[in-house]
């Protein structure tokens, strides 16, 4: 297994076609990470790979880039199958890949998950589609009943293929690997790598290159704090570390649910723009609590680990931990969410008496003391996080034809609001959201009830 730092090469020193180097550049990037230097060249050879590494680390689009090199955008049979643990993962890997195959023409990435009728998933089979990005349950029921067709799969990706694991996915992944052909290639991402994965790994692909990205690699430019909790209640301490730092946004992460909802209401209750995301929580409002935090209308996510797993923040000022994760590899993951792309992270764990155990672990592995620090005093001109934006909630998606542009449109009609008032916009299947200043939000609902989008009604609520 491959381990190191290599020197990071230009995307376009990677035989990739012209039109996803147009998508790379118009993003925004030049150079790789170091999991895409190590991985792309493998990947784009039409070799089977499995990976090692941290969220965070450009995986997704490493994966992205090789399914759409070789994609026969001419045939709309099912080419490539993505499997992820969790309906939110999923939807994040197919905008990735929609993101960067918008250059190539029409690109048909079709989400296969729980959570939504199996009917309006059957009914865009018809249309065809180049990608399948989905949960095991969902795909094996639609093979099960024979709505797809596997004979065209070249590319089969199983994506954070660990938590698959624990989540019990194993009978369902083989059971759809065995549907497939066996003339595909494969690709296996992890952030760990336990004896499941190894087993899983050598009936998969046994001949695949081994890669891992060293976890300094993905967390040079995080700055870690550590704070006694001692007698502190959690969500006190919580409150006090987010009135003294003042961060633009904050991941606080719990270990249990029953934890991760107190903590939110009792910051809600303070006048913190905070919310609770956790597998009690119906399907949808996980969606609308993932997006309101993604578009800034919430500025704290309380949040489990599972719950918090298909989230993707680019900018994300603050993590904190309330008490140590349960291993090594979880308190690694929650750090690794602050930090992207070059930015200066804060990582902030509270350490309670039970930690002690796991704290002299995690000084091992640092090879450096822990130092701890007692809770800060904010000052008394410190305020709660609010927001200054508020996400609006459209009763019509894609299904409708919608578009941003079209959302757009529709709130400048009439001159009052301008692209100065409106924030980010996501379009998915069913429904839309837009993210408005608070000022304009009552204007932008009116708008938006009152008139006609594209000849359509639609109802607009804030969340």
């Amino acid at each position: 297994m491959s381990e190191a730092t290599p020197a990071l090469p230009l995307f376009t020193a990677l035989q990739l076609p012209k039109a996803l180097l147009d998508s790379i550049k118009e993003a925004g990037f030049s150079n790789t990470t170091p999991v895409q230097a190590l991985s792309l060249p493998i990947i784009l050879r039409g070799d089977d790979v499995v990976v090692q590494a941290e969220t965070g680390s450009g995986k997704t689009a490493a994966f992205a880039l090789g399914i759409l090199a070789k994609l026969n955008t001419n045939d709309f049979s099912p080419q490539a199958l993505v499997l992820c643990p969790t309906r939110e993962l999923a939807e994040q890997v197919a905008e990735t890949i929609r993101g960067l195959a918008k250059t190539m023409g029409n690109v048909k990435v079709l989400t296969l998950c729980g959570g939504v009728p199996a009917r309006s998933q059957i009914a865009s089979f018809e249309h065809g589609a180049h990608v399948l990005v989905g949960t095991p349950g969902r795909v094996l029921d639609h093979l099960s009943q024979q709505r797809l067709d596997f004979s065209k799969l070249s590319t089969l990706v199983l994506d954070e293929a660990d938590r698959m694991l624990e989540m019990g996915f194993q009978d369902d992944m083989k059971a759809i690997i065995a549907k497939t052909p066996s003339a595909r290639q494969n690709m296996l991402f992890s952030a760990t790598y336990p004896a499941g994965i190894a087993q899983l790994t050598k009936h998969v692909t046994p001949k695949a290159e081994h890669i891992k990205v060293a976890a300094a690699q993905t967390k040079a430019n995080i700055v870690q704090r550590f704070f006694n909790l001692a007698d502190t209640f959690s969500a006190y301490a919580v409150q006090q570390l987010l009135l003294d730092l003042q961060p633009a946004n904050a991941m606080v992460f719990c270990n249990t649910k029953a934890e991760a909802q107190t903590i939110a209401d009792k910051l809600a209750a303070k006048g913190f723009s905070a919310l609770a995301l956790h597998g009690d929580l119906e399907q949808k409002d996980r969606d609308q609590t993932m997006i309101q935090f993604s578009h800034g209308s919430t500025r704290v996510l309380v949040a489990t680990d599972v719950a918090a797993r298909g989230l993707d923040i680019a900018e994300l000022d603050l993590v904190i931990s309330v008490n140590m994760a349960h291993d090594l590899d979880t308190h690694t993951h929650r750090i690794g969410r602050t930090g992207r792309a070059g930015a200066e992270g804060l990582a902030v764990t509270l350490i309670g008496p039970q930690d002690d155990y796991k704290m002299r672990l995690l000084e091992d592995t640092m090879a450096a003391p822990i130092q701890l620090q007692p809770l800060p005093e904010p000052a008394n001109s410190a305020k709660p996080l609010k927001s200054d934006v508020v996400t609006l909630q459209i009763s019509g998606g894609k299904k409708d034809k919608l578009r941003p542009g079209d959302i757009v449109g529709a709130l400048t009609r009439d001159n009052k609001l301008t692209m100065a008032d409106i924030g980010k916009i996501k379009v998915q299947n069913q429904w839309s959201f837009v993210t408005v200043k608070n000022t304009s939000a009552k204007h932008a609902l009116s708008l938006i009830n009152i008139d006609k989008i594209k000849g359509k009604r639609f109802r607009a609520k804030a969340l």
